[in-house]
């Protein structure tokens, strides 16, 4: 114990020095709204690296229109209306400049990472995007033909037709059900009006975060961030909503010509994520399959019985869903006896609890690596960044160093017996019949 405290210690010091000078949550004000702005001066290498976010933006908004998201980010990254992809890309790249557009589930984000002295051109050239993206027909048809040739060949991406099936099941009937590269259909159907009203109902300044570190002064590149964002519409905030996966536990099979199965699972987690109670989950999903080697899916699948390769299986806590996930691949032969298995595990970790010996382990990986996972500027930003957006106190994942330090065996096994919901597994499962012997 002496030995985890004195590693406390010594991970604050270290964030410190690698940290440089943090200044933390700011704002600027643009047409009377204040977009917050999380900032870090790091003068370690001439570098600037600035994220444009926008909340409530990403897949969970496509509505009817599966897809339309990312569809409407590949837009984006096609340049202005009047340089067009190429003459746009050749401008940034003449400045050693890089410049992407992509969303998730939940956001849609430009990222830009330059050189200190190229930084104010970069942001120029972010107001031209924003003030005329190219859309045209030309580009709408060109990432049509490209979203569907991805549509195309995930066809034989057996994890990803294993993982969207799940999703389908899981949140079948909410807006999470679909996969964010949408299908065959609902990206024919995308028209360029399509496009120019989601651009112009979620890229607005009441949704917009600021995220900018580097070799910079925010004080000096201040007028030109609210020159560079001044195009866009005021908007309406836009929250959104929890979705409770479906507690119902099914299994269903998708045939296809694969050589082994592929088993993907799942189960509700009820946790939001602004409970306090956050770094038990991580502590819990780490000893039960996220570390990989020494996890109880790992050991109890592969290690003892030889069933697959690997197993693996964390928690998940965002605003929109929180889940216990996981997957294997196992051969075709063998997928009925590995889908008990993980049944067993589960409900098993859930009656019985872990070992203190499994806590130690875990104690020690994760407060040992905590100076990985935050020793660049790109994680230390999105460290404060996500403290942010989940609505979590400034320094949030710092002080959850000294609560999993702290933790009980006592406390955790409490906290993992009041969760017999990841006991409730669904599955989905790519196989092939003709194999299955």
């Amino acid at each position: 114990m002496k030995y985890l405290k004195n590693l406390i210690k010594t991970l604050i010091l270290l964030a410190t020095i690698f940290q440089g000078v943090l200044v933390g949550q700011d704002s600027l004000d643009i047409k009377g709204i204040k977009i917050p702005l999380i900032y870090e001066k790091n003068s370690n290498l001439q570098i600037v690296s600035m994220q444009l976010v926008f909340k409530a933006s990403g897949a969970i908004k496509d509505a009817d229109k599966p897809g339309l998201a990312r569809f409407s980010t590949m837009i984006l990254n096609e340049g202005t209306k009047s340089l067009g992809a190429v003459g746009f890309a050749t401008r940034l790249e003449q400045k050693a400049i890089s410049f992407t557009v992509h969303s998730g589930v939940e956001t849609l984000v430009f990222e830009i990472n330059s050189l200190k002295e190229n930084f104010d051109f970069a942001l120029k050239e972010l107001k031209e995007l924003l003030s005329e993206p190219n859309l045209t027909k030309e580009s709408i048809e060109k990432v049509r033909l490209l979203s569907l040739a991805t549509l195309s060949r995930k066809e034989s991406d057996f994890d990803y037709l294993a993982s969207k099936e799940l999703k389908r099941l899981f949140f079948e009937g909410t807006p999470l059900e679909n996969s964010s590269f949408g299908t065959v259909q609902s990206v024919q159907k995308i028209s360029l009006e399509d496009v120019k009203d989601f651009i112009k109902e979620h890229l607005t300044l009441a949704n917009a975060v600021v995220v900018l570190g580097g070799d910079i002064v925010k004080e000096e590149i201040e007028q030109e961030l609210m020159k560079a964002l001044s195009s866009l519409p005021h908007g309406e905030k836009r929250e959104i909503s929890h979705i409770l996966p479906n507690e119902k536990m099914q299994e269903i099979e998708i045939i296809k010509p694969s050589e082994q199965a592929y088993v993907y699972f799942g189960s509700p987690f009820n946790l939001d994520s602004t409970s306090k109670e956050q770094y038990k989950a991580k502590v819990a999903s780490f000893i039960l399959g996220a570390s990989g080697f020494g996890s109880r899916l790992m050991e109890e699948i592969r290690v003892k019985r030889g069933l697959a390769y690997s197993a693996y299986g964390r928690v998940s806590i965002d605003k929109s869903s929180s889940k216990f996930s996981g997957h294997l691949q196992t051969k075709n032969s063998n997928k009925d006896e590995a889908v008990k298995l993980v049944k067993e595990v589960v409900s098993s970790f859930v009656k019985n609890g872990v070992t203190s010996e499994e806590l130690e382990q875990a104690k020690r990986f994760l407060l040992g690596s905590e100076p990985l996972r935050n020793e660049t500027l790109s994680q230390r930003l999105s460290r404060d960044f996500r403290e942010y957006y989940l609505d979590l106190e400034k320094g949030y994942f710092q002080k959850e160093l000294e609560l999993i330090n702290d933790l009980t065996l006592e406390e955790l096994n409490d906290f993992i017996k009041k969760h017999p919901e990841i006991s409730s597994l669904t599955f989905a499962i790519v196989t092939n019949k003709d194999e299955d012997r």
